[in-house]
């Protein structure tokens, strides 16, 4: 509600917010939780970490001011550049088969080309819901380099045996991406099967009538008015594939950081050790902001590409 005021000769128009939380103020006070829960275990933790970022603290103790070094000396350790390359590969090995992936199935699955859809989308759904740990723990026995699965069938077949854990340490990376792909391809099939729901089935009806396979129909109908949706799993794929940290430690959590050679040392994981293991927490402040300044300008670029793309089309 706009009031007016009198200053001298002059009436000034301008809004006054503390009447009208007087006025509403049994209002104010049922949505009052929100806010105070928020700034206590929200906005405090996100600014006392900005500040942590320019100091040394264990956890205990006082608090020592450092400055900037503590970023002079993230980007100076061979660790944290491990871990970014780390999670870089694991990022472009899982999330573009697996976007791909739940794309082509929720296509099927909204086209009506196989039946008890409901099954298939309880189905593909249901790794999203189950307890990570309880994955974990089936995926190390598949991976297993004596009695695993995986193993098994191929001695069966004659070929040799993956040493998923040691050697170079090489297996470990796929090992990752093979379970998050298999755990989050039907939470972005999902949402892809919301995004074909919303186009107007007149279009596919028009296409099939003037002669247009699947594939004609896909291309050129559902890709075009399904940009949006695409541009919204690929910001969400960034920030989960930037801060990926269940599935690498659930894997190598018994093993060395990582695994051998730190070949499954992420971001997230590498920020977990030094703040909570070895109690960095000033480093660990820091290398939180760095990955937030990367996901900020990962999905900044994201957006602006696929937003003139989708102008264009």
């Amino acid at each position: 509600m706009i009031r007016t005021a009198t200053f001298r000769s002059h009436r000034v128009a301008f809004p006054l917010p503390w009447r009208e939380v007087r006025k509403n103020w049994v209002a104010y006070l049922f949505i009052s939780p929100f806010y105070l829960l928020f700034a206590v275990f929200g906005l405090f933790p996100i600014l006392f970490s900005f500040y942590l970022s320019f100091t040394s603290w264990p956890g205990h103790g006082p608090i020592v001011f450092r400055g900037l070094k503590n970023y002079i000396e993230l980007f100076q350790a061979k660790l944290f550049w491990t871990s970014l390359s780390n999670t870089v590969i694991i990022w472009v090995g899982a999330h573009i088969p697996m976007l791909l992936i739940a794309l082509i199935l929720a296509f099927i699955l909204n086209s009506g080309l196989v039946r008890f859809q409901h099954f298939f989308k309880t189905l593909f759904f249901t790794p999203m819901v189950t307890s990570t740990v309880a994955v974990a723990f089936v995926f190390m026995t598949l991976y297993g380099e004596r009695f695993g699965l995986i193993n098994y069938v191929l001695q069966t077949t004659g070929l040799p045996t993956i040493d998923w854990w040691g050697g170079t340490g090489f297996w470990i990376k796929p090992a990752i991406i093979i379970l998050f792909i298999w755990r989050w391809t039907g939470w972005n099939m999902v949402i892809y099967l919301a995004g074909l729901q919303g186009i107007d089935a007149e279009l596919y009806d028009a296409a099939k009538v003037d002669g247009a396979t699947y594939a004609q129909i896909f291309r050129y109908i559902a890709l075009p008015l399904l940009k949006p949706v695409i541009l919204f799993s690929l910001v969400l794929s960034f920030v989960g594939g930037i801060t990926i940290f269940d599935e690498p430690y659930l894997l190598t959590w018994m093993r060395t950081l990582g695994g051998t050679n730190y070949a499954g040392l992420t971001l997230s994981y590498y920020l977990y050790n030094e703040g909570f293991t070895r109690g960095h927490l000033g480093y660990a402040s820091a290398l939180a902001y760095v990955i937030c300044a990367i996901i900020l300008i990962l999905s900044v670029v994201n957006m602006k590409f696929f937003g003139k793309s989708s102008d264009a089309s």
